[in-house]
């Protein structure tokens, strides 16, 4: 068959629809994913597409549709490896799709996070999915009403409309106390999050908990302020050795803090787990190789990322089935000692 891409420089659908033996309204199906199209079709569509070199005319489309195929993705840190984990599993989601994403950052910033949304709606996406949001869900609610809205590090259930996803953050961290109490600590420190998080108070009402319930009064000089980034964790190592109230063990609010907390202490001189065993949250792809290999909360990113995606195209859809929430799991390294 004769290359007609080169007899023709603005290919149609209607050109699409003739080579590929079907409809015009067909091929407008396909491109959209409105209705269900055949495998068969489906397959003559795409080879026509191929062969003609056809590229849909998004602007039009959304013009019938209502639709821009845009999907906009609002993290708080774009160098955070934990929000590039997540941002692969949304990618990972849509393939195929035909959605693009629009990526901002809100900088921990509500007002930032706030401007952006607005920006990304005048942007006429169809859907916003936030990681970690600093907003209150009244705020997500409201947000809701112009777009469907996913968020992740906090639950939330307002189906159709809006849905927050998270590990039990308060049940993680008080089992990762928990292991450290199994392993004969009594002195734990703790390094936070950013608090006023939900995600960030959470984990620390875990850690308290754990205490309580072993019967060990919570010592306030033992709680670090942190931010959730490596800086944070030197400077809240600091902030714990300077108190000069002893401890044997660090629960750290995120993997990153527990690195920065490492380095802290390797400056000086003290070892771990030999003298202070440590256990962070998140279970990052460097965590493994951190020395010595960390004890982490292991949240599954890359799948919270493609739950999101999903559960944002069903939105989308109109879809209300109830989604399962991801699930943690402590996973034990070396940087953890019994004493």
């Amino acid at each position: 068959m004769e290359d007609q891409s080169a007899k023709k420089d603005n290919v149609t659908v209607q050109d699409v629809a003739r080579e590929a033996g079907v409809s015009a309204s067909t091929v407008s199906r396909y491109l959209t994913g409105v209705t269900g199209v055949s495998k068969i079709k489906q397959e003559a569509i795409s080879r026509a597409i191929d062969l003609l070199n056809f590229t849909p005319n998004v602007l039009a489309q959304s013009l019938k549709t209502g639709s821009t195929k845009t999907i906009g993705i609002i993290t708080q840190d774009l160098g955070s490896p934990f929000f590039g984990e997540e941002l692969k599993g949304v990618e990972h989601a849509i393939s195929g799709t035909g959605y693009a994403l629009l990526i901002v950052s809100g900088h921990w910033q509500s007002r930032e996070e706030k401007d952006h949304a607005e920006l990304l709606i005048g942007r006429r996406v169809d859907g916003i999915i936030i990681f970690t949001t600093t907003s209150s869900d009244k705020q997500i609610l409201a947000l809701s009403r112009q777009v469907p809205v996913v968020i992740t590090g906090r639950r939330l259930d307002a189906l159709p409309r809006a849905l927050g996803l998270a590990v039990d953050n308060e049940m993680a961290a008080f089992e990762a106390t928990q292991y450290l109490l199994s392993q004969g600590h009594r002195r734990i420190a703790h390094i936070c999050g950013r608090l006023g998080q939900p995600d960030a108070e959470e984990r620390l009402q875990g850690y308290k908990r754990a205490l309580q319930e072993a019967g060990i009064a919570v010592d306030q000089r033992l709680i670090a302020s942190g931010d959730f980034t490596e800086t944070g964790g030197v400077l809240a190592i600091n902030q714990l050795l300077e108190s000069r109230s002893p401890f044997t063990a660090i629960f750290a609010a995120n993997d990153q803090s527990a690195l920065g907390a490492r380095l802290g202490l390797y400056r000086r001189g003290i070892r771990v787990p030999e003298e202070i065993s440590l256990i962070g949250f998140d279970d990052l792809a460097v965590s493994n190789y951190m020395l010595p290999p960390l004890t982490t909360i292991r949240q599954p990113t890359f799948d919270l990322g493609r739950l999101a995606g999903q559960t944002l195209l069903g939105m989308l859809q109109g879809s209300t089935t109830p989604v399962v929430q991801p699930q943690f799991e402590l996973v034990k390294r070396e940087s953890v000692r019994r004493i």
